[in-house]
């Protein structure tokens, strides 16, 4: 039997295509579960509470998610930890890593866009990992796709078998609510945008006579043969096939008017998994084992623009984290002891004396910190699956004030540490090269350089466009390979040699050269 403390705990990610509405889901999940009072939308009403999740100074400016967000609160005797990723294509790393941290995966869709390129690169991470999905159909409130049409689009291009759990009724400007298939039960509601309103009417029955002073007698007869529809091709949602990550089920709603949040909110907390077994390289850690070990997903420099700190976020995966312990750190072979943990509720934050597997703790970091370390009570263990992807722009860092190189290096140290982009450095003369998935990130190197360590710097774009990481069984070969490539060559934070191309065909042409040398197109090739 699992501890109830385990049982009770929810851990997901929110994820999907930019300005899909992951972050105002985020948002309402929150205001219902009581952690705030009132939603503030992310760009409009700036004067009132601003959003709780977006919280960098960029994000706010921009209106976007750059980096994850962590928050906490308790809903219906369950614990709630919800992780909110950027949707940004340029941050996809920074969500695939987050992926690694959760239990389960909440994928929105826009109805009127429906199925968009970024949406299917995260579920194929989702399926790398089998991670359970729900899937919430956003912004029913406007004229977009019709649900069947949606449905299909999202089995074709998802390639997983889907079951709604709530079905709408209208759409667009005759949107009136959402029918609850899981609990028979409907709910219209007023659009109330920020407060929780108490649904009009709930009724169980779809015959009962006085769901007419509500709805039209034809929409009342759309709902029942859609009803019907559904419950003929889907049937009943299988829970095991669910948490196996084979069938994902389905709302619908309108995040930013509530609608439709509350049957999702009740239904994931039934249906979602608790936390489950991790694999690490040595063996499979499960989830009631009495020793504490938990692994780094993410770091993140300073989220109190007033002091600097580092705040490592860590995911406990067996045992009970405890404040003023001390807990054995295995790549630096070391025991630390950490004496203010945090708990997160996106900016606020309080300090937390113990944890259970599926949370989520802020740990301050005086450079301690890697992404993918792992922390235990003293066995050698290395959590799986957290890899750097190979960058596809490549920009030299050039100094533009040189009273100030020390604040620079301090800088792109901690900004690359913390997985905004890689670095990588070049010989001869040490130069800094940073590579990253896309131009934004570039944005906000340059802005958090100047606003967070007061640097100035210029990036110099390079002609490469890929690169791979190179190892050999033969250590003499490699270093001759090092040496007749320096200037294709960069090395990065573990001292790995990255070899730098310009195309594809660079780095084949190189492969029939060097039959020695093996290619990785991403840093987990250990296993």
């Amino acid at each position: 039997m699992l501890n109830p403390e385990i049982e009770k705990r929810k851990t997901f990610a929110i994820i999907s295509h930019p300005d899909a509405g992951k972050t105002t889901l985020t948002e309402k999940f929150l205001l219902f579960g009581g952690a705030i009072n009132t939603a503030g939308a992310v760009k409009r009403n700036k004067a009132n509470q601003s959003n709780t999740s977006d919280f960098m100074e960029i994000e706010k400016q921009r209106g976007i998610s750059v980096a994850t967000s962590v928050m906490g609160f308790e809903y219906s005797g369950k614990r709630i930890n919800i992780l909110d990723t950027p949707g940004h294509k340029d941050f996809a790393e920074d969500t695939y890593r987050t992926l690694s941290a959760v239990d389960s995966v909440i994928l929105v869709v826009d109805c009127v866009k429906g199925v968009e390129e970024q949406t299917e690169k995260l579920m194929s991470v989702c399926r790398m990992r089998n991670t359970p999905v729900i899937i919430f159909i956003n912004k029913m409130d406007r004229e977009g796709k019709e649900a069947y049409d949606l449905l299909d689009e999202i089995e074709e291009k998802l390639s997983i078998s889907l079951c709604p759990l709530s079905w709408p009724i209208g759409q667009g400007h005759t949107f009136k609510g959402v029918y609850s298939i899981y609990n028979k039960h409907l709910n219209l509601f007023n659009s109330d945008k920020t407060k929780v309103t108490d649904s009009v009417v709930a009724a169980s029955d779809l015959n009962d006579p006085s769901l007419l002073e509500y709805l039209k007698e034809n929409e009342i007869k759309t709902l029942k043969d859609d009803v019907e529809l559904v419950d003929g091709i889907y049937g009943k949602l299988d829970k095991d096939l669910y948490t196996d990550g084979l069938v994902a089920p389905v709302f619908f709603g309108s995040a930013i008017n509530n609608f439709g949040i509350k049957e999702l909110l009740d239904t994931f907390i039934e249906i979602a998994p608790s936390p489950k077994h991790r694999e690490a390289e040595e063996r499979d850690v499960l989830v009631e084992e009495k020793n504490f070990s938990g692994f780094v997903f993410k770091i993140h420099a300073n989220l109190d623009p007033k002091h600097r700190d580092r705040i490592a976020f860590l995911r406990i995966c067996s045992g009970k984290f405890e404040r003023n312990k001390f807990y054995y750190h295995t790549r630096q072979d070391k025991k630390l002891k950490f004496s203010n943990p945090m708990d997160f509720m996106a900016n606020e934050k309080s300090i937390v004396e113990e944890a259970w597997p599926g949370d989520v703790v802020g740990l301050y970091d005086s450079g301690n910190f890697k992404i993918g370390d792992t922390l235990t009570e003293g066995e050698k263990l290395q959590f799986k699956g957290i890899p750097s992807f190979s960058p596809s722009i490549f920009k030299e860092v050039e100094n533009m004030d040189p009273m100030r190189t020390k604040q620079l290096e301090k800088g792109i140290e901690q900004l690359t540490d913390e997985g905004v982009a890689q670095l990588f450095v070049m010989q001869p003369g040490n130069r800094k090269v940073i590579g990253a998935v896309g131009e934004l990130q570039f944005e906000v190197i340059n802005f958090r350089l100047e606003h967070e360590y007061g640097a100035k710097c210029r990036f110099r774009t390079l002609s490469y466009t890929r690169s791979s990481w190179v190892t050999s069984g033969d250590r003499k070969k490699l270093d001759e390979f090092v040496k007749r490539k320096q200037q294709h060559i960069g090395f990065d934070k573990e001292a790995n040699p990255v070899y730098l191309a310009d195309s594809e065909y660079m780095i084949n042409l190189t492969k029939q050269d060097y039959p020695d040398i093996e290619f990785h197109k991403t840093s987990e090739f250990k296993s």
